[in-house]
C-alpha cells in the first residue's frame, strides 16, 4: 500500500488547514477547559482529540483515547491526503480501561520527510478528528525545524505558546523538555490569588496515586492549544520533576513525604505510566531520532533513571555563625561531597550508552548531536551583586536562598544544585565523551522558566552551545526577584558567568531551532500574555551558531 515516490514535500498551508478543519476543536474542548472540576466529565468516544509522536524515517507512533463500555477494537488509518480515499498504512489498537482509555498503534512501512494525514474509527463506525503528523528525512537533509517547549503549568494560564506554534505551523517537530504537568494541588503554585479563575484543575489536592495523575493529565489536555499542537505536529517529550514530583531524583524527591504519602517507588510507577498512557511516547528511557544527516536528537533521562539526590546549600550552611565559618563550610563542600566522581545524574547505563551513540552519530558524518534533555548543562552562579539590593520587604526565605546563592559564589560554586550544576563529575564525563567522538553538540534545556544561551567548555576545549527554553505559562524570576529589573538581572548573570551570552528573565513562550548543515538559528518567540487567551506575540530574539564553532552570535 505504500508509495514509492519518497520526495518530500511541504506541510500544508496553516489557511489550508484552518479551511480543513485541522484548526478547530470540538465546542466540547473548550467548554471543558473552564468547566468547574466537580462538574468537569470527559464524557464518551473520542474524548482527548488525537496526537502523534515517536517518528522515525519510516514509522511514527499514532494516539487517542476512546472511552466506551467496554474495552473497543479502533482501526487506525494513515493517509497522504485528508479524504483517507487511499490509506498507505492502517492497523488496529485496543482502548482499553486498564490504559484509562488511552490507544497508541504505530504505524510503519511510511517514506521518508513526509506529511501525512491520520485517524481512528471505532467499531461504531465514529471517526476521531483528523490529526496531522510527519516522517524524518533520511540522507541529505538541506533544513529541519524544532519548536520546544517546558514547563506548562495549568493554572498560571493560558498555553499561547502551543498556540502560536500551532498557527505559526513552520516546524517540523515539536520537542517537549518536561514539567509537561504539575503535581501540586489548588492551593498550591499557583496559590491562591496567583492563577487565571477559569482553569480549574483536577484534581483539586496534590496528585500522587495512578488515578489522580491519569486525572490531571485528563485536565491539561482539555487545554484546546495543547490539543491543536498535538494534532499537527508530531512530538519528542521527555519528563522532568513535575510529572512525578518536585525535585525528583531515582529514589525520591523533595515533594515527596513517605510518612504520609507512601512508597516512592509506587508513586514514581504511577507517574510513569499515567504519563506513557496520555502521551504519545514509547516506554523506552532514554532514545535516539535520526534526521537525515543533519542531526541526532539524544532523549534523555536526567530525572529518574540514574539521578543521585540532590546536594543542598542550605545544610552546607546550617549552624554558621559568621561568614569566615560559611567560606570555610562552602569549601570543603566544594572539594568533597560536590566534585564526588561518583556521582551521577544519568547514571552509568545511560551515560555509556550515550557515549556510544555520540560516536556513531559522527562516524555517520551526521551534522549535529542534540541532546533533548531537561535541566541546564552550562555553568551558572550568582551574581554578587544581587546581595546590594536585597530590599527589606523582601520574604526571609528568599533572602535566606540569595545570600547563600551570592556567599557559594564566592568559592567558584553554583546555586542550582537540581540542575548539570549539581553534579559537576557526571557533566565532565558527557563533554569529554562529546569531545572524544568530535561531536558538534547542541544542548536543548527547559527546567528554570527563564531563557538562556551558554558557550559550553571543558578545561578551555570548547564542546558546544546550550539553548535554555523559556517557560509556556510557569512563572520564572521577574516573580521572584521582582526587586530587580529584568535587564539588569540578566546583565548581571551574563557579567558574572563566562559561559553565559545571552538570558531573558522575564517572559513565557518557547522556542524554534532551525537545523542546516551550515548552522544552528533559535528565535526565541515570546507571548504577549498568558492571563488571557492568544496567540500574539510580544517579540522575538534570534541566536544562531556556526557548526563546529561553539560560538554563539547573540
Amino acid at each position: 500500500m505504500l508509495k514509492t515516490d519518497t520526495a518530500a514535500q511541504p506541510a500544508p498551508s496553516a489557511s489550508a488547514l484552518t479551511r480543513r478543519g485541522l484548526f478547530s476543536l470540538a465546542g466540547a474542548s473548550a467548554a471543558l477547559a473552564s468547566a468547574p472540576a466537580a462538574a468537569r466529565s470527559f464524557g464518551s468516544g473520542f474524548t482527548h482529540n488525537v496526537a502523534s509522536g515517536e517518528p522515525s524515517a519510516t514509522s511514527v507512533l499514532l494516539w487517542t483515547r476512546f472511552v466506551a463500555e467496554a474495552e473497543s477494537a479502533l482501526t487506525w488509518q494513515v493517509s497522504e491526503s485528508e479524504d483517507f480515499a487511499r490509506p498507505v498504512a492502517e492497523g488496529s489498537v485496543n482502548a482499553s480501561p486498564s490504559r484509562d482509555w488511552c490507544a497508541k498503534g504505530i504505524a510503519t512501512g511510511l517514506a521518508p520527510d513526509r506529511w501525512y494525514f491520520y485517524r481512528f474509527i471505532a467499531p461504531d463506525g465514529t471517526i476521531s478528528p483528523v490529526g496531522r503528523t510527519r516522517t524524518l528525512p533520511q540522507g541529505p537533509s538541506a533544513k529541519f525545524r524544532l519548536a520546544v517547549f517546558s514547563c506548562s503549568n495549568f493554572g498560571f494560564g493560558w498555553f499561547n505558546a502551543y498556540g502560536h506554534a500551532a498557527l505559526a505551523n513552520d516546524a517540523d517537530l515539536a520537542v517537549h523538555l518536561g514539567d509537561y504537568i504539575y503535581e501540586y494541588g489548588e492551593d498550591n503554585y499557583p496559590n491562591p490569588g496567583q492563577g487565571v479563575a477559569e482553569r480549574v484543575l483536577a484534581p483539586t489536592t496534590e496528585i500522587i496515586a495512578l488515578t489522580d495523575y491519569r486525572l490531571r493529565y485528563a485536565t491539561y489536555r482539555t487545554d484546546p492549544d495543547l490539543q491543536r499542537l498535538h494534532q499537527v505536529l508530531p512530538m519528542i517529550a521527555v519528563w522532568d520533576d513535575h510529572e512525578s514530583a518536585n525535585d525528583s531524583w531515582k529514589d525520591g524527591a523533595q515533594n515527596h513525604q513517605p510518612d504520609s504519602e507512601g512508597s516512592w517507588e509506587a508513586r514514581k510507577a504511577a507517574a510513569k505510566q499515567a504519563y506513557r498512557e496520555w502521551l504519545p511516547v514509547s516506554d523506552a528511557p532514554y532514545a535516539a531520532y535520526q534526521v537525515g544527516d543533519l542531526a541526532t536528537l539524544f532523549r534523555l533521562d536526567t530525572r529518574l533513571e540514574g539521578r543521585d539526590q540532590q546536594l543542598d546549600l542550605g545544610k552546607v550552611l546550617a549552624g554558621q555563625k559568621d561568614p569566615q565559618g560559611a567560606m570555610e563550610a562552602l569549601v570543603r563542600f566544594k572539594d568533597g561531597a560536590w566534585a564526588d566522581p561518583e556521582r551521577h545524574l544519568l547514571g552509568a547505563a545511560q551515560e555509556s550508552w550515550l557515549a556510544e551513540s555520540l560516536k556513531a552519530s559522527t562516524a555517520r558524518g551526521t551534522a549535529w548531536q542534540v541532546l533533548v534533555q531537561q535541566v541546564l548543562i552550562g555553568n551558572l552562579r550568582t551574581p554578587a551583586s544581587l546581595a546590594e539590593q536585597l530590599g527589606a520587604g523582601l520574604p526571609d526565605f528568599i533572602r535566606e536562598r540569595l545570600t547563600a546563592a551570592v556567599v557559594a559564589s564566592q568559592v567558584g560554586l553554583p546555586s542550582n544544585m537540581d540542575a548539570w550544576d549539581g553534579y559537576p563529575a557526571a557533566r565532565e564525563r558527557v563533554f569529554k565523551a562529546a569531545l572524544n567522538a568530535d561531536a558538534n553538540l547542541l544542548v536543548l534545556a527547559g527546567d528554570t522558566h527563564n531563557g538562556w544561551a551558554f558557550e559550553l567548555a571543558q578545561d578551555g576545549a570548547k564542546v558546544g552551545v546550550e539553548l535554555g527554553v523559556c517557560s509556556v505559562s510557569s512563572p520564572g524570576f521577574e516573580t521572584y526577584l521582582g526587586f530587580i529589573k529584568p535587564g539588569d538581572l540578566a546583565a548581571a548573570l551574563v557579567a558574572e558567568n563566562e559561559q553565559l551570552k545571552w538570558a531573558d528573565t522575564a517572559q513565557r513562550g518557547y522556542m524554534l531551532v532551525e537545523l542546516t548543515p551550515a548552522r544552528a538559528t533559535t528565535e526565541y518567540r515570546f507571548s504577549a500574555g498568558i492571563r488571557q487567551r492568544s496567540a500574539q506575540l510580544a517579540g522575538t530574539k534570534r541566536i544562531t551558531t556556526e557548526k563546529g564553532s561553539g560560538k554563539l552570535v547573540v
